[in-house]
């Protein structure tokens, strides 16, 4: 008989990765997405290749940033929950003080770069910390967290576009607005997996807020992103390619809708729909840049 060997506790490197979600992309893409999506509009998708280095790692670094703060409010929640109890600081495989100097190191490096913005886009970046803060806080107390969440999500929007014109237009607002509803929706999905053990632990969601209505309210998301998206792309007269890529969005976000009007729906769809919102994202980015280039 073979005795397995016992598996190996993860490094303490590997445990940090965790913690600031290197080890899961998408949740750091998705955030990007946006501020790519406002840097590129504001200059004619033209931007200087430094300023978009900086919104790149900017954006990593901020959400990482915001990961380990929520991490750290939620170290005594997430042990309760399924699909959280595996974290750094909730399974005790890293300590809170370790978890405070990765999430100062975190901000400082936001901090960093966000000196290379211009006045307007600094002083966004300093007023989008206090909302990255307390979000993880909101769920203890707001019924919809996740509309907490969006609004810092619109933050990527007003910084990027402002680093690139240094003001605020129009189109930023329709941009802003787009961001906000779209996170609404996926956040909401995500939200949906995790309802059985939010509602034991007394925590708030808008997957729990809508209740039975929850799909209908990712549906009308869904379709307030693209009402905003559209007159976006009337505001800017954008060719085309943009309305292609606005209409595959479309066909990806109705079949997203049907999945999640399914009476039974295995967790890890939920999952799978917050991924394939970032190729959503990416797609709309493709068409942004080609209908104002071509």
């Amino acid at each position: 008989m073979l005795i397995q060997p016992e598996p190996q506790p993860e490094s303490t490197l590997i445990q940090i990765i965790r913690l600031l979600r290197w080890d899961k992309p998408a949740g750091r893409l998705i955030l990007m997405i946006p501020a790519l999506w406002a840097v590129f509009l504001a200059s004619d998708a033209t931007p200087p290749w430094v300023l978009v280095l900086v919104i790149i790692f900017g954006t990593v670094a901020t959400s990482a940033a915001g990961c380990v703060v929520n991490d750290l409010w939620d170290r005594d929640i997430d042990p309760e929950v399924e699909r959280t109890r595996s974290r750094p600081l909730a399974s005790r495989a890293l300590t809170v003080k370790t978890g405070i100097v990765v999430a100062f190191v975190a901000f400082a490096c936001a901090a960093g770069l966000a000196f290379y913005l211009n006045s307007l886009s600094f002083w966004l970046c300093v007023a989008a910390v206090p909302v990255i803060i307390c979000y993880p806080l909101a769920k203890r107390f707001f019924p919809v967290p996740q509309l907490v969440l969006s609004i810092a999500w619109g933050f990527a929007v007003l910084i990027s576009w402002t680093a690139a014109v240094a003001r605020l237009e129009p189109a930023t607002w329709l941009l802003w607005g787009a961001t906000v509803v779209w996170t609404l929706g996926f956040d909401t999905v995500y939200a949906m997996s995790d309802r059985e053990d939010d509602k034991r632990m007394g925590v708030n969601s808008s997957a729990l807020f809508f209740g039975d209505q929850a799909a209908n309210a990712v549906g009308f998301f869904f379709l307030a992103t693209v009402g905003l998206l559209a007159a976006l792309g009337i505001e800017m007269k954008l060719h085309w390619e943009y309305g292609l890529s606005l209409a595959i969005a479309v066909a990806i976000w109705f079949q997203h809708y049907r999945q999640l009007k399914q009476p039974e729906i295995p967790k890890p769809v939920y999952g799978e729909i917050f991924r394939q919102n970032v190729w959503v994202g990416f797609i709309l980015l493709a068409g942004m840049i080609s209908g104002t280039l071509f």
